[in-house]
């Protein structure tokens, strides 16, 4: 998204951001270059951020809220270059209802943007699993719509740009968080099936992805070699080397763009409507 900054690539009328993905898409709206990966670095760099010590408390052993001080305070988010953007941009950010394990499409606003970064970023027995958002339990997107192209489709989106981190033919077993969730959270009979079939719904989708309706223009972004970071672990350097290869990845998928050439490379796919 960098990339899509320097070159004043913005093509799009709707962004849509689940879990880490609603992070640098505030950033991207608000035309912040540089500032999401600052803001990775910062966080990567404070032992209180992830700190095995808090386990058992209820913020968890990665301290989520540490995003509203970063945002806030040092590396701050121009909400209102956001919001302007908003004037001509749908905008939503994807989290999973606590209640019914079903996914919500927010639009954030001027009094609670944060918190719904937030909360489509809260991870399940990783952070304190639950932020309150407009009188609801919201965790984590991830878990009820990951890659969320049927609800893009329904809104009537036909010229789609996914931007992905996982290889596009990669399919998911059931992890061990699915597992948990599924197990400890029993007596919610939705819930517990939204983390039993979270590996579903994404396999699922990327069957779809595969085959998509021919009046859709399906463009994909990805690591062709997989990400040195992840949900779970990172490092400062992990960080660099991942936002370089993002860099390099967005740059060359805008010149083949704005060159006209639609074809298959590494980490970059494009089917044309028809194809």
């Amino acid at each position: 998204m960098d990339a899509f900054l320097t070159l004043e690539y913005f093509p799009f009328d709707r962004v849509i951001g689940i879990s880490g993905g609603s992070i640098s898409a505030s950033y991207f709206l608000s035309k912040q270059y540089g500032s999401c990966v600052e803001a990775m670095r910062i966080l990567a760099r404070d032992p209180d951020f992830v700190n095995f010590k808090h386990i058992v408390r209820d913020r968890g052993y990665m301290n989520i809220d540490h995003l509203r001080a970063v945002a806030n305070e040092l590396v701050p988010f121009d909400i209102n270059a956001a919001l302007s953007m908003m004037q001509n941009v749908d905008v939503n950010f994807v989290a999973t209802n606590r209640q019914t394990g079903r996914p919500l499409y927010l639009t954030p606003s001027s009094d609670d943007w944060i918190d719904v970064v937030i909360a489509s970023s809260t991870l399940p027995f990783v952070t304190k699993g639950v932020q309150k958002v407009r009188g609801l339990e919201l965790m984590d997107g991830g878990w009820s719509d990951p890659i969320p192209v049927r609800w893009a489709i329904d809104q009537g989106s036909t010229d789609i740009l996914i931007l992905r981190t996982t290889h596009i033919t990669q399919k998911l077993s059931q992890s061990w968080p699915d597992y948990l969730g599924s197990i400890y959270f029993r007596n919610n009979a939705e819930l517990s099936e939204c983390f039993a079939n979270t590996h579903g719904i994404y396999n699922s989708t990327i069957d779809l992805l595969s085959n998509m309706p021919s009046h859709i223009n399906l463009r994909q972004l990805w690591p062709e070699e997989g990400l040195k970071c992840g949900s779970y672990s990172y490092s400062i350097d992990g960080i660099n080397s991942d936002y370089r290869y993002g860099l390099h990845v967005g740059l060359e998928y805008i010149r083949e763009e704005r060159n006209g050439l639609m074809r298959q490379r590494v980490g970059y796919e494009s089917k044309p409507s028809g194809d």
